[in-house]
């Protein structure tokens, strides 16, 4: 899969002291600009890649699936999916297709390496989203 599930490191006395957990990621490029994402239950988001930035998806609440398919082209590429829940840290390199399903709300944070709105185009739809579709009809 060309989307990796990132491990967070965790420093064990922030658990065993009683006050929470504190879980660091530490990506290997830089992060310019970050989002706020709120999906309802049952919504898509996706189906494009980004031409020019790597991009982080921390999921903060909810449950849904990432999914990613190598040809979008080819009907008999297999679509590969990571759940996603609470916690769970995902990097999609440039050019790399995604899409989030959302089963329940799911609130999530995109960190990008490269700043939107200084892309050109800052991504390529590969399909027109599910709603799109209906909205036409």
């Amino acid at each position: 899969m060309k989307i990796d599930v990132l491990t967070p490191s965790c420093n064990l006395s922030t658990i065993r002291d009683g006050r929470g957990g504190i879980f660091t990621w530490v990506p290997p490029e830089p992060i310019v600009e970050f989002n706020l994402l709120v999906m309802h239950p049952g919504k898509v988001r996706g189906l494009h890649y980004h031409p020019h930035f790597v991009e982080y998806l921390l999921f903060i609440d909810g449950q849904g699936a990432l999914v990613t398919k190598d040809d979008f082209d080819d009907p008999d590429c297999p679509e590969e999916f990571i759940h996603v829940s609470r916690g769970v840290c995902t990097r999609t390199p440039a050019g790399v297709m995604h899409t989030v399903y959302a089963v329940t709300t799911l609130t999530f944070v995109a960190m990008l390496t490269r700043q939107w709105d200084h892309c050109d185009p800052p991504l390529v739809q590969v399909e027109p989203l599910p709603h799109t579709l209906e909205e036409k009809r």
